[in-house]
């Protein structure tokens, strides 16, 4: 409901104050290559004419180079069938959720990383439900349809190119406009806004068009309703001093109910099956340079639950690999003790061996009150708070709509208690922290 909002707001602002746009503002979604390599490309030549009273074009020469270098590295159009190494369970028997430790080969890429980073995986969904869908869909499989100026088979463009599990409200707005199914728009108006995201929730593409058929429309017209097939980008759980030529991944494996039965999630049930010793994985590197360790002197604080952990491996052993002086202090947790402690002997070596300086731990289902990172952070809040007035960095990795929330509560809790700020003190005193790059966030 809030497509592109920011940038909306941002262009809304600048013309308020008076500013004239060097070219209109173009909204983008998950498959934003074209109009956003259009828009640069304007934007590119209006900057030149500007300047070229002034300065000289560059050279041909360097434009030529920058070209070459773009095209031959590897993207989300050109990816890196990166060979698995290792795909194996984290998570012991009995526990309620599947997480991998999945490794992949970097050999002949030339891909070099730094803890931080994230590797996007470009997804293919699954045969089997590509095939049902076309089973409840009344065109041919081999219908042609139209993908980036290119004609493909339906089949072809519902297996690598759209998204077919999960829907949305803006999705169904569209479906319901475009087809001869009187009684769905009708349906849609009728429900509450809390009603209409649990039958959002309920159902997938393959629900929707057995309960409200895809009428008056054909196979094109179908196709383009549909949203692009988007990257799923894993935080990099490995150092390079310590893996060279390889990327270490922490996948959760989605599982959800829908009214047709039991699903799992496009990028992570791919990543699960890929077990022969020929599997691959179609891969590119995502920079993320927002999310960096400090000079190895700085101390740093962890705070990565569940697979959030993922990064503050690769921040461990790479700190490990340069001896840095620096403190390290994680907070982890997840549901149970004996089933959920993701990369425990890990942990513990490293504590042993004293490049972990503090370790804290909660596993919220291990007793009748459940426990999460943010208690232990409240338990040690004078400590915490004496890491970070002598200059530590803080990191949050994880859940973005319920325990990053918390844990920046926590903080601003903390800050006013062993910190003596008021309200609106403790909340500077974190945005400034955010301002020198010392509290950073990978939330998703």
């Amino acid at each position: 409901e809030n497509f592109c909002e920011t940038g909306k707001q941002f262009d809304a602002q600048l013309a308020t104050l008076g500013a004239t746009p060097l070219q209109p503002r173009v909204d983008c979604d998950v498959d934003f290559e074209v109009p956003a390599g259009a828009w640069i490309d304007a934007i590119v030549d209006r900057l030149a004419t500007l300047r070229s009273a002034i300065t000289p074009p560059r050279s041909v020469a360097f434009a030529e180079h920058r070209s070459a270098s773009i095209s031959n590295a590897y993207t989300r159009k050109n990816p890196f069938n990166a060979p698995v190494l290792l795909n194996q369970r984290l998570t012991a028997r009995g526990s309620t959720k599947d997480v991998r430790h999945i490794e992949l080969s970097l050999t002949g890429s030339n891909m070099h990383y730094e803890p931080g980073d994230a590797i996007g995986i470009v997804p293919h969904n699954d045969a089997a439900q590509v095939d049902a869908l076309l089973q409840a869909l009344p065109f041919a499989a081999n219908a042609p349809v139209v993908v980036e100026s290119r004609e493909v088979s339906l089949h072809d463009s519902l297996r690598d190119r759209y998204d077919i599990g999960l829907l949305s409200q803006a999705f169904l707005e569209r479906y319901a406009s475009a087809v001869t199914d009187t009684g769905l728009p009708e349906l849609l108006k009728k429900q509450s806004p809390e009603v209409l995201q649990r039958l959002i929730a309920e159902r997938t593409l393959i629900d929707l068009v057995r309960e409200h058929p895809p009428l008056g429309l054909d196979a094109g017209a179908f196709a383009r309703l549909l949203r692009p097939l988007a990257p799923r980008l894993y935080s990099i759980a490995s150092s390079m001093r310590t893996a060279p030529d390889e990327v270490h991944l922490t996948v959760s494996v989605v599982e959800y109910a829908s009214s047709s039965g039991s699903r799992r999630g496009v990028v992570s049930g791919f990543l699960a099956d890929l077990a022969s010793d020929a599997a691959t994985a179609p891969i590119y590197l995502h920079r993320n340079p927002g999310f960096r360790l400090p000079d190895s002197d700085r101390p740093i604080i962890m705070i990565g639950p569940g697979t959030g952990v993922a990064p503050f491996r690769a921040f461990v052993a790479e700190r490990a690999a340069v001896n840095a002086r620096g403190r390290n202090w994680l907070f982890f947790g997840d549901r149970s003790f004996e089933t959920d402690f993701l990369y425990q002997s890990e942990w513990l070596d490293w504590r042993k061996r004293g490049v972990l300086t503090r370790f804290d731990v909660a596993f919220s289902r291990d007793q009748r009150e459940k426990s999460y990172v943010q208690h232990r952070m409240r338990e040690h809040g004078a400590q915490l708070w004496a890491w970070l007035e002598e200059g530590a960095h803080l990191y949050v990795c994880g859940d973005a709509q319920r325990m990053a929330v918390d844990v920046h509560d926590t903080l601003l809790e903390i800050t006013k208690q062993h910190g003596g700020r008021s309200d609106e003190g403790a909340g500077e005193y974190l945005l400034q922290l955010q301002r020198e790059h010392r509290y950073q966030r990978d939330v998703y």
